[in-house]
């Protein structure tokens, strides 16, 4: 978790929202990236699609069973599907998001019966400090001028 953090603090000192994840296969990270929506254009490149990406291509493969992700902040709905579309095995996340996650809020998608495929999901992993870093970065977006 530690480098899912090191990834959301680099995502905020680059203007993106500070959130970070990390691909583990047998112990091994194999991927890591923060936020990237900004600096791409892009509105899905958010930590956790960017690192599915990216462990996608360095193990040559398209689905990631076995694999496990961390990620700062508790997964939105895009993500969310992204996690479950990769068959990751589990899900460990740091902050809650009761306004946008839609794991343990919002629309629960692994509870939904059309979801193909649920991780284990274990919460609140480093949740102090996945919540301070987000807190900091837009604290000093409305102090900025």
């Amino acid at each position: 978790m530690e480098m899912a953090l090191e990834e959301a603090r680099a995502a905020g000192e680059r203007g993106e929202v500070p959130i970070g994840a990390v691909v583990v296969v047998d112990d091994i990270a194999v991927s890591r990236s923060g936020n990237r929506t900004r600096e791409l254009n892009d509105v899905t490149a958010h930590a956790e699609i960017a690192a599915i990406r990216l462990a996608c291509e360095a193990l040559g493969q398209e689905r990631l069973v076995g694999a496990d992700l961390y990620v700062t902040l508790e997964p939105c709905t895009m993500c969310a599907a992204a996690i479950s579309f990769a068959r990751i095995r589990r899900l460990y996340y740091g902050a809650e998001d009761p306004k946008g996650g839609a794991v343990d809020n919002g629309v629960r998608f692994y509870a939904q019966p059309t979801c193909h495929h649920a991780p284990e999901v274990y919460s609140g992993f480093n949740e102090v400090q996945s919540a301070e870093i987000l807190r900091r970065f837009f604290s000093q977006r409305r102090e900025a001028p």
